[in-house]
Formats: C-alpha cells, structure tokens, sequence
C-alpha cells in the first residue's frame, strides 16, 4: 500500500496561477487623443517605430497593428482597442503580448485598466509598455506596472480640473459653454465665439411676442409654429420660455447659482422675457390658489369671433365693474362681465338633459362608448406595432454592443432615446385603461355633469370654472358682438349628443337670445373622454327609436 499512484485521483490542484506562453508572437497598439493630434504632430509614427524596434530587439514576431488613431483613453469602450482585444483573445493560443509605447496609450482608466491587464494576464497575454517596460511576470513588476496605470488616470484627473477651472472662467467672462442653445448658430472670428440668430431663432422671437401679447396658450403657439414650419415639443418650448439665455443672461452650473450678462446678441428685450414668465407665474398662482371671487374666469377661453384673440379681463376700481375685452389693439370689443356670465349660463342650458330623454340619453351614450372602445382598439394595435418597432432598435443595439460593432457612447445615446420612445408608448396604452373604459362609470358621470352643468360653473371655483369650460368646448368659444352670442365648432361629443336629443326642448330659449351653437366636428378632451364624430343624422335616428320621449 506504499505505492502513492494509487492515490493520486484524491490529489488537489494547485492554486490558479497566470498562464505563461512560450510563443513569441505579439500585437502592437498605438493611439493619440484627439484629431488634431493624430494630423498636425508625428506621435503615431514615433510610437509605431517604437514599438517595432522593441519587438525586434526582443525577437518578438509581429501579428497585427492596432490604433494608428486618435481615440480617448478616458474609457476603454473605444472602437481600435476593443477591435484589439478582440483579435488577441480570438487568437489567444499564439499571442503572448501587447506591446504599446507607454501604459497610458493603453488606458488611462486606472483600476478599469489594471482590471483588463490582469485578464489578459490569466490567458498567457502580458502587456508591455515600450518606454515603462516591467516584467509582469514577477510581484514587483506587476506592481511597478499597476502604478504606472494610477498615475495614468491622476494626470487625466489634473487635467480636468485644469479644463473646469478654464471653462469657469469663460463663463464667468458672459461666454456661453457647450452647445448652442436652439435659434442660435455658433462661429469663431479671429479666434472668439460668435453666436449668431438663425432663421429658427426668428420664429422663437415670434413665439415670445404671440405668448406676451397674445396671451396664446403653449399648445396654441406650437400649432402657429408649424404653420411657420418649425415643429417643436411643448417641453422644449417651455424649456426656451424659461431661460434667460435668450434675453442677453447667461445662467451656467458653473456660475453655482450666479447669472450675469452674456457677450451674445439677445434674441428679445430683458422686458420683453420678464412678461412673458410672469404670466407662467400668474397662471401657477392662479391654478394653485384660486378663489371662487375671481371675476374673469372666461378670460383666454373667450375668443373673438372677428379677429381671433382671447380675451383679457379687467377691472375699473373705481366703479368696481368687471369687464372683458379682445387683446389686440384697436379691435374695441368690451363687454361687461355680469353680462357675460349671464349669457355664458344661458348658453349652457342647451346642454342640460332633461329627465323625459334620459332613457334615449343613456343608449346615446353607450353607443358612443361602443365606438370610443372601437376607437381605442385600432390606437392600441398602432401603439402596440410602434412598440415592438422601438423594442426590436433596442435589441438590435444591445446585439450590437455586445459583438462590438459599436462603443458604449453610442450604444448608451440611442438606447436612452429609444427607452425614452418607449416610455412615452406604454404612457400612452396605459391611458386605455383608466375609468372611462368602464360602461357604468362612463354613463353615470356623464349624465350627472349634463344634470347640474349650470349649477356646477356658477359655485364652483375659478379653477372648476375652467376645467367645465374646456371639458365641453375644448377650443374655446367665439363671442360675435352681431349677435351679442355665443358660438362655437368643437363641442365634446357627449354634450353635443345631449344638445341633439334636447334640441327641440331647448331651440327657442337660445334663439330668444341669439346665442347658438354649430353641431359640427368635434374635438374631445383630455381628462374626460377622446372625439367621436357624431352626426346630427344619427342623433335624429336614435331619436326616432323612441317618439313617445318627444
């Protein structure tokens, strides 16, 4: 039993050690950082023959050559390097050795860098540095190389620090840093920053002076905007209105909290910025702590019908009289606000159900549930299909990162935008599933809005007051001073159906007092139920079916 072979199968290997190859087959890498680096100076062609001559001193046997660009060192997700690797690890069996002019041509990401040196290090592969050259095969040498990657990354930390403290002070000097805000283009002459208004930036102006002026809603501007040929989203419209960049300041992180005047030409006047954001802060007061006193809660919701601008509401103090008038100058339409609220209920009234045409109501608004549910079916394969066109770019770019074909920047910008896509997606589909999809609920809020509409616009707040208005003319309505009435296009497709089927109840009150109402197209709105085309013919069918109601 002294024969120890017996035993060997309960033997335990040794501890894993780096593998070392005996081949003398090498790859050389070599890099700059920045282009004009890689045009204007031979740093590449110094680090090449560098490397050529040590692998021929050292009888190294070339395989490839890697680099020969400008590629930044402060992430190893560059394409040259990644290309690199991936050569040496595919061909692992024959390749001993990296072979770089210095360990900062490598990687000047410190601990990311040792990382990759010491994996290299495991599949027999060592990194050589031509001008810092240690023997990684030793404790020592590792640890000399290791050093030389820290420093690597120290020197790149001092030089942004030199960098922020430079850019600090060009800010500090009204210089704008970055990229240009939109309306702007940017251009050096003799040698300083220029921007200059574009034609965008034109169009911009024109959306501070309709918002100011105007009174125009965002969503109003944006459509005005189109027409013009500039298409933008209410977030970045909202984004410009805000920042005083435009009127000649520049407020920068760097400035920690400061504003000061910019060396740019100002798209609009200081005045002219400041009245436009105090309506954003008027507007806020007025939707966070409204009060039932408000006296002008038709003011924007009122348009006139010759021109087209929303009217504004004052007051004379000293007759403590409200009044309402169209915004732009010289139209000269005023009318008193008592008399305005009066005619506003009245226009109303045509929009409360009665209890005789409650039953026909009710299969009214089924029907019109019916379609709605019809309606969001063909919205939800759409975004469905929108969908699964955003998940297939995300996969195809999360594939493509992985077999390298492109960096991390790459692959982090386009995904952040399709992930972002697919937020705003599944917002959307998310929204078929709120309490209008329900029938009862559906049925049962919108007859009890239609009962005591009159009621609930003359106690409620102003806030209240506004969200009525708009949930049944969701553009507005026009006053026509001809007829001193009310008129409008776009009725939300509930009431519209209430006013059909209570049409011949309620005709001569509003033509007793010139107000009307055109049953047309309509626009629903956000928060209650979408549009539904409904024509007068069908509302006169669906009458038809129960007489005795009539």
């Amino acid at each position: 039993m002294n024969n120890l072979e017996t035993f060997r199968p309960f033997a335990k290997s040794g501890s894993k050690q780096d593998l070392v190859r005996t081949e003398k087959n090498c790859v050389i890498y070599t890099r700059v950082s920045t282009k004009e680096q890689a045009e204007h100076n031979m740093s590449l062609e110094t680090q090449r023959k560098a490397c050529e001559q040590f692998a021929l001193r050292n009888n190294y046997s070339v395989l490839s050559s890697f680099g020969g660009t400008y590629e930044s060192a402060k992430t190893d997700e560059r394409k040259e390097f990644k290309k690199m690797l991936d050569y040496v690890r595919k061909n692992k069996e024959k390749i001993s050795y990296i072979i770089v002019y210095s360990v900062d041509r490598f990687s000047r990401t410190g601990a990311n860098g040792m990382y990759i040196a010491s994996q290299l290090r495991k599949q027999g592969v060592s990194v050589l540095a031509v001008s810092q050259h240690s023997d990684t095969s030793t404790a020592g040498g590792r640890l000399q190389q290791n050093i030389h990657f820290i420093f690597s990354e120290y020197d790149n930390e001092l030089r942004r620090d030199k960098a922020v403290i430079g850019m600090k002070e060009k800010v500090a000097k009204g210089y704008w840093i970055g990229k240009q805000p939109f309306g702007y283009d940017n251009f050096k002459s003799n040698g300083e920053q220029k921007l200059v208004i574009n034609d965008n930036g034109k169009l911009i102006r024109k959306a501070f002076e309709w918002k100011a002026n105007e009174n125009l809603t965002n969503i109003e501007i944006i459509e005005r905007l189109k027409k013009y040929g500039l298409t933008i989203n209410p977030q970045s419209l909202w984004g410009i209105f805000r920042n005083p960049f435009y009127c000649g300041m520049v407020a920068h992180s760097m400035l920690e909290g400061g504003i000061i005047e910019g060396r740019h030409e100002p798209l609009i006047s200081k005045e002219l910025f400041l009245r436009v954001n105090e309506k954003f802060t008027e507007n806020h007061h007025i939707y966070k702590h409204a009060k039932e006193s408000q006296p002008h809660p038709l003011r924007r919701f009122v348009k006139c019908s010759v021109c087209g601008t929303s009217f504004a509401g004052y007051t004379v103090k000293k007759k403590g009289i409200h009044y309402y008038k169209c915004a732009k100058k010289g139209c000269k339409c005023n009318r008193n606000a008592s008399k305005m609220h009066e005619m506003f209920l009245l226009f109303l009234s045509q929009y409360i159900i009665d209890e005789k045409f409650l039953e026909p109501m009710k299969e009214i608004l089924i029907d019109i549930h019916n379609e709605l549910q019809e309606k969001d079916e063909d919205d939800i394969i759409a975004l469905n299909h929108s969908l699964t066109a955003i998940n297939n770019k995300i996969e195809t770019f999360e594939e493509r990162y992985g077999l390298g074909e492109i960096s991390k920047e790459i692959y982090l910008k386009y995904t952040a935008k399709y992930r972002a896509e697919k937020l705003e997606i599944e917002k959307e589909l998310a929204k078929f599933s709120d309490e209008t999809s329900n029938l009862n609920i559906f049925v049962k809020d919108s007859l009890e809005i239609a009962n005591n509409v009159q009621e609930i616009w003359k106690l409620g707040d102003y806030h209240l007051k506004e969200q009525l208005q708009y949930l049944i003319f969701p553009n507005g309505i026009l006053y026509d001073r001809e007829i001193n009435g009310f008129r409008t296009q776009n009725v939300n497709s509930i009431f519209r159906a209430i006013a059909c089927v209570s049409e011949k109840n309620n005709t001569d009150k509003i033509e007793d007092n010139g107000a009307s109402a055109t049953l047309s197209t309509l626009v629903g709105v956000a928060g209650f139920e979408p549009a539904t085309p409904w024509s007068q013919t069908r509302c006169a069918n669906r009458t038809a079916l129960h007489p005795e109601s009539l």
